[in-house]
């Protein structure tokens, strides 16, 4: 199979979805049961992603692409302390015999242990397929960072989520907005090119 190319419509426009290549990394991003914690979190957006997310590693384990699970290890008490039972994975991802599993305690997954990074140079990786849980925090930051260390990364929109948020004027900006920024901001900044699920999956490409 070769690398993948479409022609994607979108409200008045036209464009060429990006390019997968066969040896794409998936990095599922912090897809853990404590996210399911709304008296925690509060409201979230895209409840599709779940689904979406699953979408994403069918594809991969199909094709026999690499796939990362990354997990987060609060060290202050949250749902996702490791003494919690929300520090599991969903179990839509708990069947996943991943590539590689990457424990972190910050927002990047390039801080982790093992070394993402060294992992990837030493196969050789160079394009990353990024979903998970939150859209605005763990992911847009991990997508930050790939981009500055010269991945091709493709940031999955409808396959994450996140949760409305207090600003520092005391302000809650919805879920929706700050996945709309978080968009702008790597599409803008070319961190990452941010595409749907659709764009990665669809067996026509």
């Amino acid at each position: 199979m070769g690398d993948r190319r479409a022609a994607v419509q979108q409200p008045g426009r036209q464009h060429e979805a990006p390019v997968v290549r066969d040896d794409a990394v998936l990095l599922l991003i912090d897809v853990q049961k404590g996210f399911d914690d709304a008296a925690f979190w509060g409201r979230r957006d895209n409840p599709g992603a779940e689904k979406n997310m699953r979408a994403l590693i069918e594809a991969w384990e199909e094709t026999g692409r690499p796939i990362v699970l990354v997990r987060h290890d609060s060290v202050r008490q949250s749902p996702l302390h490791p003494a919690d039972p929300g520090n599991a994975f969903k179990d839509m991802v708990a069947d996943v015999e991943p590539a590689l599993l990457v424990v972190k305690q910050v927002n990047s997954a390039f801080y982790g242990t093992p070394d993402l990074h060294a992992w990837l140079r030493e196969r050789g990786a160079r394009q990353l397929v990024i979903a998970g849980i939150q859209t605005n925090m763990c992911n847009e930051t991990t997508a930050r960072m790939g981009g500055n260390l010269g991945y091709d990364v493709l940031f999955v929109l409808d396959a994450m989520h996140t949760f409305d948020l207090a600003g520092p004027d005391g302000e809650t900006v919805t879920a929706e907005e700050l996945t709309r920024a978080t968009a702008t901001n790597l599409h803008g900044g070319r961190f990452a090119r941010v595409v749907s699920t659709a764009d990665v999956t669809d067996p026509r490409w």
